[in-house]
């Protein structure tokens, strides 16, 4: 029973994000959208293609909606009413690689210069501005861990971890973990280390 409820809705979202369909299969970013869909398919362990792929993942996490939104730029306004986003969650940044997950996304700013391929991004966090211009940017397959900022001009290079509610200011190293406030390394190329930020 709970299969075919689950069916019956997924064909009424099917209805509804219709429109999102059409603009995903004629947009300039559609391979970065298929990508977008494919890590989060992954992440969830669903077997589906790129269009049911699409309509479950706009249908169930509107975390995933202010990602299509951010990369379908002024489509959003008409799709937005269809398929509301989460209002708790902003995505300013000039280029997003392939690939970006939001887990929750709740109370969530992301504004950075640019964000590299396959990262992931918790809720409560803050990356952002220090002053009217300076803000991060991450490399690929970095990990934001919940309740975490990275504030300013700094670069969290490829690989690297911030831990849950860590103060990052400085610029972390490749393959690096870093943790507390302010931030400090405790894993480097998967070895345990106490180091500072430089």
């Amino acid at each position: 029973m709970k299969r075919k409820l689950y069916w019956v809705k997924l064909f009424f979202e099917f209805i509804r994000c219709s429109p999102h369909i059409l603009v995903f299969s004629v947009h300039r970013n559609k391979e970065l959208i298929k990508a977008d869909i494919e890590r989060w398919l992954k992440v969830f362990g669903l077997p589906y293609g790129y269009t049911t792929g699409l309509v479950h993942l706009l249908g169930s996490f509107p975390e995933f909606r202010n990602l299509f939104y951010k990369r379908v730029g002024i489509w959003k306004v008409l799709l937005n009413i269809i398929c509301p986003k989460l209002s708790s969650l902003y995505i300013y940044a000039d280029h997003i690689g392939k690939g970006l997950f939001i887990q929750h996304g709740f109370a969530t700013i992301i504004a950075a210069k640019s964000i590299g391929d396959n990262c992931w991004i918790n809720q409560q966090v803050t990356i952002g501005y220090s002053n009217d211009t300076d803000m991060p940017t991450l490399g690929n397959n970095v990990t934001i861990n919940a309740g975490a900022k990275v504030i300013g001009n700094v670069t969290i290079g490829d690989n690297s971890v911030v831990g849950a509610n860590a103060v990052v200011v400085k610029n972390v190293p490749a393959n690096c973990t870093v943790v507390g406030i302010p931030a400090y390394i405790v894993k480097r190329d998967g070895m345990r280390v106490n180091e500072k930020l430089v």
